[in-house]
């Protein structure tokens, strides 16, 4: 089993940053796959490693996967998760179209105002 735990929303103003963090535990062989996914009002969740203000970055020596966003905008605003599953391939793909069978945190809330 893998457990998450994400941290590090918040309210900002358009155009801030916000550095979210993932920290995972349990079974983290070679083969766990974790992302960061989004959910924001209105729409389904999706992954937000192709978005072009935000990078991803890992610390391997403390298991916690990095979100830092930049230039934030008021749709940015929604709960961040990070998924996890066991897997080959390491993709958004499979968490998007089967999460049951992926692992969740809790989630992060961060609100965007203009």
């Amino acid at each position: 089993d893998v457990r998450l735990a994400e941290s590090g929303g918040g309210s900002v103003q358009a155009g801030a940053s916000l550095r979210l963090s993932c920290a995972a535990s349990g079974d983290l062989n070679e083969n766990v796959c974790v992302r960061w996914f989004r959910q924001t009002p209105g729409k389904e969740r999706e992954g937000v490693a192709a978005i072009g203000r935000f990078t991803i970055s890992k610390d391997n020596a403390n298991d916690i996967l990095h979100l830092q966003m930049e230039n934030l905008k008021p749709e940015d605003t929604g709960m961040y998760y990070c998924g996890a599953y066991y897997g080959t391939a390491c993709s958004d793909d499979y968490c998007i179209s089967t999460p049951k069978w992926c692992y969740w945190g809790r989630g992060t809330q961060v609100t965007v105002s203009s």
